[in-house]
C-alpha cells in the first residue's frame, strides 16, 4: 500500500484545529462544541469519499462504503475522538484518520470492496470531561449503563444529560448492538509506550490488552514527636510504605509484562517534625494473565497486611477496579501480521498495558490492534509525537489488512 505522507499531513492538520487549547495541545472533552464541530467535519470528509456517514443516537459517527457482494458484512475500523484535556493529537485521533485514508487510498486503488467497510469515530473512551469511560463504545455493543451517567456531572456542574441533549443526542432508545454484522474490527493505535521506539520496531501487533486490579489503601498508625519518639517504638505509616513499595515492586520485577504502580500518597500531619500517623496511597496492578494478575496481586495484598501488622499499624485495601485482561482474535492478528510481512514492515507481537476500545469491542467482535511507536513513550502531553514515516507504516498496514479482510 502506498498511503501519502502528504494526506496524513493535511487530514491531521484538518483534524487537529478542533480542540488545541492555548498551551499548544489538544482539549476536545466529550459533548463540547470543539467535539461536535470535529465529527461533523469527520462526518463531511467519510461523505466527499463516497462513504454513507451517520450518527446513532449517543454521537458515534459511522461512515460507511456498502459491499459488492456481502453487503451484510462488515469490516470495521475506527478509534475515539475525545481527548484527555491538554493532550496530544494521537491518542484516539489516529485511529480514525488512518481508517479514513485507508478507505479513501483502497477505493480509489481497488474500487468498491466485496464486503462492507466501516469507519467509526466513537464519541468518548477517556472519561476526561465527565466520571464515565468508554461510552462511546459500550453504546455501540449495547452495554451502557444509562442510569450510571443520569446525575454525573463536570467540574464546572454541567450534567452528562443537558450536555448530550445541547449537542443534539440522547440516549439509545434500546439497548443492542448496532454492531452485529461486524465480522472484523481493528483499531490503529499509537502505543503510549516506549518499547517499539527502544527495540527499533516499526509496529506492534497486540495479542492482549493487560487485566487492571487498582487500589485505595490507607494505613492508620500514631502521630508522634520526631525528636523523642525512639524509632523502635515508632507506629510510621511512611515506614510501612516504604517496605510496602519495595517488597513489592522487587517481588513484580521477576515477572514478565507486569507492571506495578504507586501513584499517589497523601501523609497526614505532613509537617517536617512529626511522626505521620496516616497515610492513604494508591496501587495499581497490570498484566495480560488473569492467573498470574490474580495470584500476584493478591500476594501482594498480603504482603501490605503483614507490613502493616509488623509495624502496629491498621490497614484498609480497597480494590475498586478489578477489569479482566482481554485476549485479541487470533485469526484478526494473524492477518495483520501477514499485512506486515507483504508491506515489508518489521513488527513485534506485545500487549497493551493501556485501556482502548477494543477491550470492549473484542468480547463481541474478532478484533485486532496495530500500535505505532510513540517518540519518548510519552502521550496524554502535547509532546505527544509519532514519526510521519511510522504513521504511514501503519497506516499502510491497516489498509494492507482490510483490503485482505473487505476485498
Amino acid at each position: 500500500m502506498d498511503i501519502s505522507k502528504e494526506d496524513i499531513i493535511n487530514i491531521m492538520d484538518c483534524i487537529s484545529a478542533f480542540g488545541q487549547d492555548a498551551s499548544g495541545g489538544m482539549s476536545r472533552l466529550l459533548y463540547t462544541e470543539e467535539w461536535l464541530a470535529c465529527q461533523n467535519k469527520l462526518k463531511d470528509k467519510f461523505a466527499q469519499i463516497g462513504m454513507t456517514a451517520d450518527f446513532d443516537e449517543v454521537g458515534n459517527l459511522s461512515g460507511k462504503i456498502t459491499g459488492t457482494e456481502s453487503p451484510d458484512e462488515i469490516i470495521a475500523t475506527g478509534s475515539h475522538v475525545d481527548t484527555v484535556v491538554n493532550g496530544g493529537n494521537l491518542d484516539g485521533q489516529l485511529g480514525i484518520i488512518g481508517g479514513y485514508l485507508a478507505v479513501k487510498y483502497l477505493t480509489e486503488t481497488y474500487g468498491k470492496p466485496k464486503k462492507t467497510l466501516q469507519v467509526v469515530s466513537m464519541a468518548e473512551e477517556e472519561g476526561s470531561r465527565f466520571p464515565t469511560v468508554f461510552w462511546g463504545s459500550k453504546n455501540l455493543m449495547g452495554i451502557a449503563d444509562n442510569k450510571a451517567v443520569a446525575e454525573i456531572t463536570d467540574v464546572n456542574g454541567v450534567r452528562f444529560e443537558d450536555a448530550m441533549r445541547k449537542c443534539g443526542f440522547d440516549y439509545k432508545k434500546e439497548q443492542r448492538s448496532s454492531m452485529e454484522q461486524v465480522k472484523a474490527f481493528i483499531e490503529l493505535h499509537i502505543e503510549q509506550g516506549n518499547t517499539l521506539e527502544m527495540e527499533q520496531i516499526s509496529l506492534g501487533v497486540i495479542n492482549g490488552i493487560a487485566g487492571q486490579r487498582r487500589y485505595n489503601i490507607t494505613v492508620k498508625g500514631q502521630a508522634n514527636h520526631a525528636g523523642t519518639t525512639m524509632m523502635k517504638y515508632r507506629r510510621d505509616v511512611i515506614q510501612v510504605f516504604a517496605k510496602i513499595v519495595n517488597t513489592s515492586i522487587e517481588k513484580v520485577k521477576s515477572i514478565d509484562n507486569m507492571v506495578l504502580t504507586f501513584g499517589k500518597i497523601v501523609v497526614e500531619p505532613n509537617v517536617v517534625n512529626v511522626v505521620p500517623g496516616d497515610a492513604l496511597f494508591t496501587m495499581d496492578c497490570r498484566h495480560t494473565d488473569q492467573e498470574v494478575l490474580s495470584r500476584v496481586s493478591e500476594e501482594i495484598e498480603s504482603g501490605i497486611k503483614r507490613a502493616a501488622e509488623e509495624m502496629g499499624c491498621t490497614i484498609g485495601v480497597d480494590r475498586w477496579m478489578d477489569e479482566a485482561p482481554i485476549p485479541m482474535d487470533e485469526k484478526v492478528m494473524k492477518v495483520i501480521e501477514e499485512a506486515c510481512c507483504e508491506e515489508e514492515i518489521d513488527y513485534k507481537v506485545m500487549h497493551s498495558g493501556a485501556g482502548h476500545d477494543s477491550q470492549i469491542i473484542a468480547p463481541h467482535i474478532p478484533t485486532g490492534m496495530i500500535f505505532v511507536p510513540s517518540i519518548n513513550g510519552i502521550s496524554h502531553n502535547p509532546a505527544e509525537e509519532t514519526k510521519l514515516e511510522d504513521l504511514k507504516k501503519g497506516i499502510d498496514v491497516l489498509a494492507a489488512t482490510l483490503y485482505k479482510l473487505a476485498y
